[in-house]
């Protein structure tokens, strides 16, 4: 039996959105901090990328994969909406986009894992 590499990249996902969550609670933190800058993660797209699985064929009568590619997508770092005087680029607004980001990303990382976990249950219990 060959190896399920869905649940070890649900897994690096979810670690990859911890670290993103402490650092927009970071960034949240030092709101108020003078000269601090606001600071992101590299995104979980590049993380995968470097990881990536190669698809084999394994009967001539499967479909080959087709031309596009999700890595030959551009991801653009967007700057802070705003600078205060003291020099912090910390957007509360935008933080909390992010946080709303993560929560989503999370629920959606568990309901795919439970899915494929009932999947996997049934299948194997006949």
């Amino acid at each position: 039996m060959q190896p399920i590499h869905l649940f070890s990249i649900a897994s690096r996902q979810a670690d990859w959105l911890s670290v993103r969550q402490a650092t927009v609670a970071q960034n949240v933190a030092n709101a108020d901090t003078p000269k601090y800058r606001a600071v992101d993660v590299e995104p979980f797209g590049d993380i995968l990328s470097q990881t990536r699985l190669q698809l084999a064929s394994t009967n001539p009568a499967h479909m080959a994969p087709s031309g596009l590619d999700a890595a030959a997508t551009d991801v653009r770092r967007e700057e802070s909406w705003e600078i205060t005087h003291s020099g912090n680029s910390v957007s509360l607004e935008q933080e909390m986009i992010k946080a709303g980001d993560i929560h989503t990303s999370f629920s959606l990382n568990r309901s795919i894992v439970a899915a494929f976990g009932r999947m996997l249950t049934s299948a194997v219990k006949g």
